[in-house]
């Protein structure tokens, strides 16, 4: 029996469709600005091909990091933004900006680091406490880039009242995955969401040395551009595509993904199996 969100995003492929000269066998594409990491862990370009056969709406993916994916949605450059940075989502839908925000999975951020660990981050199980180190006797590599994480990175920070900054802290400006290969060539400790840990991992000379805390719980959103502030935007196909993720199905696929044997994302919306 087909689920409500699946008639929805049938209903709105077909109605897209319709509405659009031309299009005889697909739908308006739609255009989706996100986090680095659920490109970067795979996890897309696995969820993807099988709303796009569900409902024969095309989806571009700009990655990026929050601060930007959300900038650009600003602009209504994109129809819709799936991101990790709780506080800034809901600013971006209480100023008018995107509308039907939903948390639909999360992971979890982690600490890596040197194999030697010299700040003896392996040593605590607690992130404030590993903070205090790396800055005392460490060199800790930031994103800098304005990204989920490095909101989540600078929050820390102020947990412990420290402001970064110094021979220790290195700002890159970079992605996940460039960050993890530069703190792997530089010995440096970084933070960075589980899922791109894992499937960048095997590249890198670098250890896990802290999980687990839960200040790093890192629950991820979807927000569709609001259509009354950008008319032009596919808002049929993003709601269809919220939904869809939201939908048993595509719980259930987000609890399936694994990269070698260890899930990357849990569903938010459905008990796991």
């Amino acid at each position: 029996m087909r689920t409500t969100a699946y008639l929805r995003c049938l209903l709105a492929a077909v109605a897209i469709a319709l509405a659009t000269p031309g299009i005889a066998h697909s739908a308006q594409a739609l255009r989706l600005a996100t986090t680095t990491s659920t490109e970067n862990s795979g996890l897309l370009s696995y969820l993807l091909p099988v709303f796009e056969k569900r409902s024969g709406i095309p989806v571009h993916v700009i990655a990026v990091g929050t601060g930007k994916a959300l900038r650009i949605a600003r602009a209504g450059d994109v129809d819709l933004v799936m991101v990790h940075a709780r506080p800034a989502e809901q600013r971006f839908v209480a100023d008018g900006h995107g509308v039907d925000r939903r948390e639909f999975m999360y992971n979890d951020f982690v600490i890596v680091g040197p194999r030697s660990d010299p700040a003896g981050v392996g040593e605590t199980d607690s992130i404030m406490e590993a903070m205090e180190r790396i800055a005392s006797s460490g060199r800790f590599l930031s994103r800098g880039d304005d990204s989920g994480t490095h909101k989540k990175e600078l929050a820390l920070w102020d947990m412990i009242d420290r402001k970064p900054g110094g021979d220790w802290y290195v700002e890159s400006g970079l992605g996940m995955g460039k960050v993890l290969q530069m703190a792997s060539e530089l010995d440096a400790y970084t933070m960075t969401d589980r899922g791109t840990w894992l499937a960048y991992r095997g590249r890198l000379e670098l250890s896990l040395l802290l999980q687990g805390d839960p200040p790093l719980f890192n629950p991820y959103g979807v927000i569709a551009v609001n259509p009354q502030r950008h008319p032009h935007v596919n808002y049929a196909g993003a709601t269809a595509l919220i939904d869809w993720l939201a939908s048993a199905e595509g719980q259930k696929l987000i609890a399936r993904y694994s990269v070698a044997g260890q899930v990357l994302f849990h569903p938010l919306l459905i008990p796991e199996e």
